[in-house]
């Protein structure tokens, strides 16, 4: 299968690696020291799985100079997708299908916008993993799982050609999701929880569930995110929050959710993609949010800042 990996992060740096020593033909969608590094000396991942190389690594930051691919993997930050969608159209051919692997609830949708509704899958996935430095991806957590499935839910040839692609990659568990709507907003329930109780104590996960006062308030995070999706369509099972919460409780002592990392670093986040879409939804749909909204209005002057800073330097 010929896939490009639009975002050589830690989700892309990850997964395609895997795809790509796996035989996949895998090109890498990179830019600025992080690019030359992959094209100069592969691809690194130090993963509590096994650490591994791709040498030498197909890499580009010009979608036309790929040409049309069989899978777009879409993993670049949440905030990043409708960009990135406009600049795709080189990469798709007749039956080219789009992947997002994003921590929010709207890519689908963004892409869908862009591309056109039926290349889109829907997708998500559980990783721990980050750049380290330019051409090294870091794997510090989760056993890594995608979860896909097309977005009406129907059985499809094309997703489970794609799941059985992954699946014969070491290290990556894939499995079609009975219901991916489901499935995304169970994910993005402890993601953006995690995201947002870790970007106001500026504190690992570790430390804010065992404080019963930031435990109370990642329950209460979890709880808003839980009625929206309900107020959406979305069928979340009676026991989502309590799901959501296990696994927060499973996770490393020291993890960290990317968004909590970013703005930490003074960087753009994807703040508007997860504690704002909560606000921003539950608006629309006549949810009450007022934590989430405390979260997103507390750290928005930081993230325009960032966006800002980052709009001013050089490209």
């Amino acid at each position: 299968m010929r896939i490009a990996i639009y975002g050589t992060g830690g989700v892309g740096g990850y997964f395609g690696g895997r795809l790509a020593a796996a035989g996949q033909d895998v090109t890498f969608i990179a830019r600025g020291e992080h690019l030359a590094a992959i094209q100069r000396d592969g691809l690194k991942v130090h993963s509590i799985q096994g650490d591994f190389q791709v040498a030498p690594a197909q890499a580009s930051d010009d979608p036309a100079s790929i040409g049309p691919v069989d899978l777009v993997i879409v993993a670049v930050k949440a905030w990043q997708v409708a960009d990135a969608a406009a600049a795709m159209a080189p990469l798709l051919g007749p039956d080219t299908c789009v992947l997002p692997l994003e921590n929010g609830v709207e890519a689908a949708d963004q892409l869908a916008r862009e591309v056109g509704e039926a290349r889109v899958i829907g997708g998500l996935c559980g990783i721990l993993a980050w750049r380290e430095a330019p051409g090294v991806i870091r794997h510090a957590g989760i056993e890594p799982f995608i979860r896909l499935g097309e977005l009406d839910n129907r059985k499809s040839e094309r997703v489970a050609a794609i799941r059985e692609c992954l699946s014969a990659a070491e290290g990556i568990t894939a499995e079609v999701a009975e219901d991916i709507q489901v499935a995304t907003w169970s994910k993005f329930l402890f993601i953006c929880a995690m995201s947002g109780i870790g970007s106001i104590a500026r504190a690992p996960i570790g430390v804010t569930r065992r404080l019963p006062d930031s435990r109370a308030l990642i329950e209460s995070i979890l709880e808003e995110i839980y009625q929206v999706g309900l107020a959406k369509g979305v069928a979340l099972p009676d026991d989502a929050v309590a799901r959501a919460m296990k696994f927060i409780d499973a996770l490393p002592e020291k993890s960290t959710a990317s968004m909590q990392r970013d703005i930490v670093g003074g960087r753009p986040s994807e703040l508007d993609s997860q504690n704002g879409a909560v606000v921003r939804l539950g608006i629309e749909l006549g949810v009450a949010t007022p934590v989430n909204r405390v979260i997103h209005a507390a750290l928005l002057p930081q993230e325009l800042a960032a966006r800002e800073a980052a709009e001013s330097r050089p490209a």
